[in-house]
């Protein structure tokens, strides 16, 4: 490869791009490739990466691209970049693996949109059911929840587990265990991102009223004041999501939400 570099060129050419040539798809590509690359063989923490001249060459692409990738496992905590060094993975493969899908990792911008779309949609209807089927044991679990919030206000990471917990106990609640399952496993990839958007936000205190709003409509049975409850909720956390994907590097950015909120 020689130092001048042709991305486009080596875009369509590369192995590792899909058909299509979709630049998210190539870079969620050399992801995938970078992050198989840790999990054969005896990787372990502390381990020095090839360079990126190195592993454009093995993979097919662009350094712009590989540098991009690199970036994104850098953002998540997976790699360490030392400028004028390299970079080093952060922990060994097989410690690793069980936290990628938590992390959503190999979300790619397009998957990012269907899942905060899916999520939406999900949550009104399990919050809809909750505030028919909900017993006086759920509402209580959900307060106990809202009053662990309310006290972890400093504490992102805790908040975010309790924010989880909480809709899982409205899932529980509703007597759906479907959309509950699915609840779960899109929430398991959003976790980052939720993370992220409320660091972002420097509070909790709105994220914490919008969750007693809906607990309260829940608990006196009313289903459209629940529904209507969550659906501000989750389009103020759409815009808090937003917000931060400015930040991201350009392989994690969710170009594609909605400009309007989700008419459910």
């Amino acid at each position: 490869m020689h130092d001048t570099e042709r991305p486009d060129d080596e875009a369509q050419h590369s192995p590792s791009a899909p058909a299509g040539g979709h630049a998210s798809d190539v870079r969620e590509a050399i992801v995938h490739a970078l992050t198989d690359r840790m999990f054969s063989g005896p990787v372990l923490a502390g381990s020095k990466l090839p360079s990126e001249r190195q592993l454009a060459e093995e993979l097919g692409v662009s350094r712009s691209q590989v540098r991009e990738a690199i970036q994104s496992l850098g953002l998540l905590g997976v790699v360490e970049i030392r400028h004028g060094d390299g970079t080093y993975l952060r922990e060994s493969g097989g410690d690793l693996l069980p936290r990628v899908i938590e992390w959503g990792l190999f979300l790619g911008e397009r998957r990012l949109v269907e899942l905060v779309e899916a999520r939406q949609h999900i949550e009104i209807s399990l919050t809809g059911l909750a505030a028919r089927r909900a017993t006086e044991h759920d509402v209580a679990a959900m307060r106990a929840l809202l009053a662990k919030m309310e006290s972890s206000a400093g504490d992102v990471a805790a908040f975010v587990d309790l924010d989880v917990q909480f809709h899982r106990a409205i899932a529980l609640a509703a007597r759906n265990s479907a959309l509950g399952d699915m609840l779960s496993n899109i929430t398991s990839l959003l976790r980052v991102w939720m993370r992220r958007s409320l660091r972002a936000a420097g509070e909790t205190d709105s994220s914490h009223g919008e969750h007693a709003a809906i607990v309260e409509a829940i608990a006196s049975g009313d289903r459209r004041g629940a529904e209507s409850a969550m659906r501000q909720h989750m389009r103020r956390a759409e815009r808090r999501l937003r917000r931060t994907l400015g930040d991201a590097p350009s392989s994690l950015h969710a170009t594609q939400l909605p400009d309007d909120p989700l008419d459910i």
